[in-house]
């Protein structure tokens, strides 16, 4: 038993060496600059040890802003983008014919660039002194007045965000969730369909249970990723987002590190500490969730 326990350790050791050398260390690293006050990355000195640094990052208004930004982006467009990816691969689900097309075409967004589509998106929404965008001339159809979308009222940037953040998301979360529901076994929906029950009881007593796991895991990294949002906002409204009132928690790292306000090393590795906590407070919350509604 011994040499066996020996033997997947040695072959778990390459792993283990990684996780350790490229995440476990670097994230020690972040954890003790982020209370060395005035660290300095060329002189590699500072000038004491404290909680200075966090309690600068939380009284920036950038910073705020940049909470304030990501947890709206968090709160919109997880739901949206889960809860509508759920009902297109329902959709999928029961095309047999041309299910693989349709398939691939909602997976295009995912696999093309993120810039590409930020640009894309630009041209829909943004105002030129030529055009006021397609967006606009919809809305004008209807006898609206238009709207700056990129570079007018702050709601109006955020929903342009919000939107983009889906289209960005929805494909994957399509393909994972149309490969759960064809893994549900038939006989269940037989059963049902045999006990005369209909298409939304079959849905919210077999299908959402079978393939809660994969709702779970979906809601999971699609907080995770909404968190870590960056080049979605830099895509729409460029590289200066403060000015925008567009950043994000990442952003403002970012910027901390090497943007307009670089050569603050502890500021960013504070900043990157208050982002970890909060994901891991929200997992740890979700985890808590699912034990109540995730059937496995």
């Amino acid at each position: 038993m011994e040499k066996r326990s020996n033997k997947a350790w040695i072959y778990l050791l390459p792993a283990i060496l990684f996780l350790g050398v490229f995440m476990v260390y670097p994230l020690i690293d972040v954890f003790v600059y982020s209370f060395e006050e005035g660290y300095n990355f060329a002189s590699q000195n500072f000038w004491g040890v404290g909680l200075y640094n966090y309690s600068y990052v939380l009284h920036d208004p950038y910073f705020l802003q940049a909470v304030k930004n990501t947890f709206i982006l968090v709160m919109f467009t997880v739901p949206i983008s889960t809860g509508l990816a759920l009902l297109i691969s329902a959709g999928l689900n029961s095309i047999k014919k041309v299910k693989d097309l349709y398939q691939t075409i909602y997976f295009l967004p995912y696999v093309t660039n993120t810039l590409a589509v930020g640009l894309v998106f630009m041209i829909l929404f943004k105002q030129t002194p030529y055009s006021d965008g397609l967006i606009n001339m919809i809305i004008g159809f209807f006898g609206m007045e238009p709207v700056d979308f990129i570079g007018g009222p702050y709601w109006a940037k955020m929903m342009v965000l919000c939107i983009y953040t889906v289209w960005v998301v929805m494909p994957f979360k399509i393909l994972v969730l149309t490969s759960a529901l064809a893994s549900v076994n038939q006989d269940y929906y037989n059963a049902a369909k045999v006990d005369g029950a209909s298409k939304f009881t079959i849905f919210r007593r077999i299908t959402l249970p079978m393939i809660s796991p994969t709702v779970f895991y979906l809601i999971i990294t699609g907080f995770i990723g909404a968190f870590k949002a960056y080049s979605d906002a830099v895509a729409l409204f460029g590289t200066d987002l403060n000015s925008a009132e567009m950043n994000t928690i990442v952003g403002y790292i970012y910027d901390m590190l090497y943007g307009n306000s670089g050569g603050y090393p502890s500021f960013a590795s504070a900043a990157a500490i208050i982002l970890f906590a909060i994901v891991l407070t929200i997992t740890c919350i979700n985890l808590l969730i699912s034990k109540k509604h995730v059937h496995y």
